[in-house]
């Protein structure tokens, strides 16, 4: 069945509550306008506001609250509406949620998944447009997964429902109308993917940068391979691509100092160093805040054109 990439997210999350009763969605707008996405709507009608809640504007909080209800034997799915504004809940996810199996020895559990929307292209600047996966992978304690195709837009909740420590799960605004065939298939949230084979150079990405580089794929003859764990790397595909091609290129959104990029960057070198015929190259948008204006945001993000380019030059 072909779906959207917002469809198969609705799926998913009325899957995941229809399936296990002590699961329940909180977050700002999801029940009575739907979600800002329109992701849940229709869910407050379907499942109630005891399993549908409406927060008030305070991330600290009602993420706090998740931690709280997760801990109390409930499964929590907090959705904050976007990665930017994440930060104000940053406390409670880093310092509380993914340090409470620790700090108490393994007799706690927080069994909680926060999704977020992630990324830029779509014109809406600086503040609405970052780019954290890098930050919450730094973190011990958490698992941090990206869905950049239907099967796991639909599946990634669902298995991470099923996991006993937090869960970030970001999901991409600027893939919402991409369509794709849903497999039906169970959705394992702990290695990547190859989504292309090729020859040439290896392309490693995730999330929004995935069509980006299968389009230059086509120009290139690339492999390409879906991260989808960020936290943890699963790197045994991407080290046996580049056993058989030779270069790689990382394609990430998050800005190149710091990145998630240059910790795969670093595992290849760590890995697969003498597999390498060049140095392994990076593609990440630029280092500036997001542009409003859509040929700066364009010129300040991974485009198919710049993957080409970084590929062509392993080349000499």
């Amino acid at each position: 069945m072909t779906v959207t990439y917002r469809e198969a997210l609705r799926q998913g999350l009325y899957e995941a509550l229809e399936k296990d009763s002590r699961a329940f969605l909180m977050g700002e707008d999801v029940g009575k306008y739907g979600g800002t996405y329109a992701v849940s709507k229709g869910m407050l009608e379907k499942f109630g506001p005891e399993r549908v809640r409406d927060a008030p504007l305070s991330e600290l909080g009602f993420v706090g609250a998740g931690v709280g209800a997760a801990l109390g034997g409930m499964k929590p799915i907090v959705e904050v509406m976007t990665v930017n504004f994440i930060l104000l809940a940053l406390d409670q996810i880093v310092n509380s949620a993914a340090m409470l199996r620790h700090m108490s020895g393994g007799q706690f559990s927080v069994p909680l998944v926060i999704r977020t929307s992630s990324g830029a292209g779509r014109q809406l600047a600086a503040q609405h447009s970052q780019a954290f996966e890098a930050w919450f992978a730094h973190v011990p304690g958490l698992r941090v997964v990206a869905a950049s195709v239907v099967d796991d837009a639909r599946g990634m909740l669902g298995a991470a429902l099923a996991q006993e420590d937090p869960v970030v799960l970001f999901e991409y605004p600027a893939l919402f109308e991409t369509k794709g065939e849903l497999s039906g298939s169970p959705v394992d949230i702990s290695s990547s993917r190859i989504r292309r084979s090729g020859s040439k150079v290896t392309l490693v990405t995730y999330g929004a940068c995935l069509p980006k580089a299968l389009q230059a794929a086509e120009q290139i003859d690339a492999e390409v391979i879906d991260l989808r764990s960020l936290r943890p790397l699963d790197m045994e595909p991407i080290l046996g691509s580049i056993r058989k091609t030779r270069r790689a290129v990382v394609v990430d959104e998050g800005w190149k100092s710091g990145s998630l990029a240059a910790e795969v960057v670093a595992r290849i070198m760590e890995g697969g160093f003498y597999d390498l015929d060049a140095p392994v190259a990076r593609v990440c948008r630029e280092e500036v805040p997001i542009p409003y204006a859509r040929h700066l945001e364009e010129a300040a993000l991974p485009q198919p054109e710049k993957i080409v380019a970084a590929a062509k030059g392993l080349f000499g």
